[in-house]
């Protein structure tokens, strides 16, 4: 069994949404852990979990941070941790995977899918074994009761209920 741990350096754990249903706003984990658990060099056996502080998230504009923190949204003070958990990893094409798993956020678990590029292993300057990830998927975030708002005066609200992660991921 080989265990690969995330090489944060060369890693992001990001996400997007809507804002004012026309641009977008995106964000990143800046505290967060990784592990990916393997036997040999096939990867629809890897076993894949994550955890993120809820505290660490930055969207690069202080105010808005605060209010992501605020029970409005990940409610930090009482749920410290993004989770997720692998419960299978599933081949669809040559270095293409989908991987399901539960994501746990605000204190709600929901089954969610990873669609996910694999490199392979490959061997660095150093003699290290590494993994790169490029995973995306797209949650509703009122299943997490992540549900707040403002209606616009022109039509719509103000954050869409599709959230988007997109992250790329090195494991070493």
């Amino acid at each position: 069994m080989k265990t690969f741990k995330i090489d944060k350096s060369h890693s992001n754990i990001g996400f997007h949404v809507k804002h004012m249903m026309f641009s977008k706003v995106s964000g990143n984990f800046k505290n967060y852990e990784a592990s990916i658990e393997m036997e040999g060099d096939d990867f629809a056996n890897a076993k894949l979990n994550f955890e993120a502080e809820t505290q660490s998230i930055s969207t690069n504009n202080e105010e808005r941070d605060n209010h992501l923190r605020s029970a409005d949204f990940f409610n930090a003070e009482s749920n410290a941790k993004v989770a997720f958990k692998s419960t299978e990893v599933k081949k669809e094409a040559d270095k293409k995977y989908t991987i399901h798993g539960d994501l746990t956020m605000n204190g709600v678990t929901n089954p969610i899918e990873l669609k996910t590029q694999y490199s392979g292993i490959m061997q660095d300057p150093w003699g290290n074994d590494r993994i790169a990830l490029v995973m995306e998927t797209k949650i509703n975030r009122k299943d997490w009761n992540i549900n707040w708002n403002q209606a616009l005066e022109a039509g719509g609200v103000m954050v869409s209920k599709t959230v988007v992660f997109d992250i790329d991921a090195q494991f070493v």
